[in-house]
């Protein structure tokens, strides 16, 4: 079968593999549609640590179920369409036993520890399988997994209805997660460096916009909070100039979710978080947010193609992968058609 293979840091390619067979409690998949993820071009640029080489990249994966062991968690079956949770975890350490299994201490994320599915055949934990409305298509299927990263960042942070949501970094999920907010009944600030992105944001129907770089935040976010500042703050950047910047904008009593993965530490003035008393939670993956996901995509209450930049074929990845590292404002989402629908009329 082909597969999107790296060999090592800056060389990919799309290659000939073995067909995987499923081992016990595994279900066999056939990969119709796999996104890619600014997680696969640190991957590509070598710059993300827990990534180990050579590696089968890909974890937003989409496919049918060909092969797969009864009964399981969610009573798939062969020939239902489903979408993969890519975060497999062990069950057994503390995280795990109190449902927190996106902080399992040997969690192991598809693409990154362990083989990814952008590939024509994937086999997967029975149990980590979630099926796809009927009504929905390939593509928005494919989607579910990053809008899973924004719903977990948002439920971390508490946000409730009327409350205020200033969210750093405009890209695939901060703009989730903006419209996440507000699909919830939040108001969403949404603060990023890039004008069109922020333009962009403003398409999507994101309430406020800040451009960081030519407006003073803080004076902004009190404006537009009538003095409150931000209930929750959530950091999807990963800058650590936005992490510390997120106790300035949080409201007394707030709450900060912290998302980004800064590459070195953060100073922090911790008699700023005493004084405000303020919440902060890091917010890794997601946990069992992926019916919740489908069901926000099949209302278009998130509508997810709106960040759809553009569908290709597995054997143009390689060379869509290189031009996103080098062009990453060209893009938002891009979707990978492994395969035609084997079951158009179901």
């Amino acid at each position: 079968m082909r597969a999107i293979k790296l060999e090592e840091p800056w060389k990919i390619a799309c290659v000939e593999v073995p067909k995987p067979k499923p081992r016990e409690g595994e279900a066999l998949i056939r990969i119709v549609t796999a996104g890619i993820c600014g997680s696969d071009i640190g991957a590509f640029r070598g710059t993300n640590g827990l990534v180990t080489y050579p590696r089968i990249i890909g974890h937003e994966l989409a496919g049918v179920v060909e092969e797969i062991p009864e009964p399981n968690k969610n009573g798939i079956k062969a020939g239902d369409r489903v979408v993969v949770d890519p975060y497999v975890y062990c069950k057994d350490c503390y995280p795990c036993r109190i449902g927190r299994t996106n902080c399992c201490t040997s969690l192991k994320v598809l693409g990154v520890h362990i083989d990814g599915g952008m590939a024509e055949y994937f086999t997967h934990p029975a149990d980590l399988l979630v099926k796809i409305p009927e009504d929905m298509t390939w593509e928005q299927a494919a989607m579910a997994e990053p809008l899973t990263i924004s719903l977990h960042g948002i439920h971390r942070g508490g946000l409730k209805s009327g409350e205020y949501c200033a969210i750093i970094g405009a890209g695939p999920i901060g703009l989730v997660a903006g419209m996440v907010a507000q699909a919830y009944g939040g108001h969403a600030i949404l603060l990023d460096l890039v004008q069109e992105r922020l333009d962009f944001a403003k398409s999507l129907g994101i309430e406020y916009v800040i451009n960081v770089g030519e407006e003073e935040a803080i004076a902004k976010i009190y404006q537009i909070t009538g003095g409150d500042m931000a209930q929750q703050v959530m950091e999807c950047s990963g800058a650590n100039v936005a992490v510390r910047n997120t106790l300035d904008y949080v409201a007394n009593a707030g709450r900060i979710t912290l998302t980004g993965w800064p590459k070195k530490e953060t100073q922090l003035p911790t008699d700023m978080i005493t004084k405000k008393e303020i919440d902060i939670r890091g917010a890794r993956t997601s946990a069992g947010e992926f019916e919740e996901a489908l069901e926000l995509i099949r209302s278009r209450r998130v509508d997810m193609d709106k960040i759809l930049t553009k569908v290709i074929d597995l054997e143009e990845a390689p060379e869509t992968i290189r031009d996103i590292e080098k062009n990453p404002g060209a893009y938002m989402k891009v979707v990978v058609r492994v395969a035609e629908d084997p079951n158009p009329e179901g």
